[in-house]
């Protein structure tokens, strides 16, 4: 799979992930040690924004660890502990990589759990270890984000957007996700200021463009195809 293609897939499913959220339960919000990020012995970790000047390191451990199997979460007759503890390897080695972020929440997802066969540590731990290899990750934000919300923790997801938006203020996807916060939250006023901007960026998809149109709080043009 493409860079491009990757990070468009990627796009769209943080988008989808702050309009479904789990009607129940809950991720623990209680302090948990997330383990040093150098481990002895341990291949290394490298930053992910640092990839395509690693890109032989990177490639060892998506050979092994991070095939599209893998990435799609497809067990080929194999136990959730082989994909948990594949993605757990990915993430150690890289912790802010960000397709096997995706795919760790994809995979709580499916679960209905934070807690894998196979994880050193509950989901949102990786998270953590991704921002504490590089603060200035905009993507791990973002995703970060998305499961926030996924979980009803609107507050703290909003918070992580706009940071990434602080990181990264000319990325319409961000931006987008922004106003898709902000319109579930019927804050109309910020979610319409931020929709402006992403679609001025050339932001593609119309959704939150429909939102606030069927709304009646959409302000920029219509002149675009606003179908879905």
């Amino acid at each position: 799979m493409g860079n491009q293609e990757a990070m468009k897939i990627l796009a769209a499913f943080i988008a989808m992930m702050f309009f479904i959220a789990l009607p129940v339960a809950v991720v623990a919000k209680g302090k948990v040690y997330c383990g040093e990020l150098e481990i002895a012995g341990g291949y290394g970790p490298f930053d992910y924004m640092n990839r395509f000047h690693l890109k032989e390191k990177l490639d060892i451990v998506e050979a092994f660890h991070f095939t599209s199997d893998m990435e799609n979460l497809v067990l080929n007759g194999r136990g959730i502990r082989w994909l948990g503890g594949s993605l757990n390897y990915t993430l150690r080695a890289w912790p802010n990589h960000h397709r096997a972020l995706v795919s760790l929440v994809k995979l709580s997802i499916r679960e209905k759990s934070t807690q894998i066969p196979g994880l050193t540590w509950p989901v949102e731990c990786y998270f953590d270890r991704a921002i504490r290899m590089n603060t200035k990750d905009a993507q791990v934000r973002s995703i970060y984000s998305a499961f926030l919300s996924h979980h009803n923790r609107n507050r703290e997801a909003l918070e992580q957007l706009q940071v990434a938006a602080s990181l990264e203020p000319n990325n319409a996807t961000i931006l987008y996700n922004l106003g898709l916060m902000y319109f579930k939250q019927k804050n109309y006023e910020k979610a319409g200021h931020y929709a402006e901007q992403a679609y001025a960026l050339d932001y593609p998809l119309p959704g939150l463009r429909n939102k606030l149109i069927h709304a009646g709080k959409w302000r920029g043009s219509t002149a675009k195809d606003s179908s879905k």
